[in-house]
């Protein structure tokens, strides 16, 4: 059974591009995938694969050719973007759903969550990708959830921080100084 306003999400997608270009969209919400964060939405739309011997084209072909064919319908879909979408990505569609196989993707989001501002100014921030275990990964959704941040990159920088408050941390980095004044004297 469709999730409420699933196909509603759907039919809006599918009316800005050309009949054919699109051949199924995925809606997912928090739990869905774990790139969706507790409170978004996304959407995840597979663009039809030509039929073509001998293989047909790449991801990167298909994709680089409806970027290409459609930017003023994706300025129109990011513009319109509704507050509860986080991102739309696009790829091609493919038989064998691996997720394991990379693919070749399109992604416009809305710019961003409602969150706190930065200590840091952003050219100052580096990305930093992270596995994380259910476990964990619960732990910062619940996090979200609770107000304390706005997304699971804001949650890390959050703990982040509250580590280099720890008095500790300060004796943690004069040791590290007088470890690495005494690798130098080798």
């Amino acid at each position: 059974m469709a999730k409420p306003g699933t196909t509603r999400v759907e039919k809006h997608v599918r009316s800005l591009f050309p009949d054919g270009v699109i051949s199924r969209v995925q809606v997912l919400e928090y739990g869905d995938d774990p790139a969706v964060e507790p409170g978004d939405v996304a959407v995840r739309v597979f663009l039809h694969r030509p039929d073509q011997p001998g293989g047909g084209e790449a991801d990167e072909e298909i994709v680089g050719s409806f970027e290409k064919a459609n930017r003023e319908r994706l300025k129109k879909l990011h513009d319109e973007l509704p507050r509860f979408i986080a991102w739309v990505e696009f790829q091609a569609d493919s038989p064998e759903e691996t997720e394991k196989r990379r693919r070749h993707v399109l992604k416009i989001g809305r710019g961003g969550r409602a969150a706190r501002p930065l200590d840091e100014a952003a050219e100052e921030l580096t990305p930093v990708m992270t596995r994380l275990g259910p476990a964990d990964l619960a732990a910062v959704d619940m996090l979200i959830t609770a107000g304390i941040a706005g997304s699971r990159a804001e949650v890390l920088r959050w703990a982040v921080g509250r580590i280099r408050e720890n008095p500790a941390y300060a004796q943690l980095q004069d040791r590290v100084r007088e470890i690495s004044e005494l690798k130098a004297r080798f």
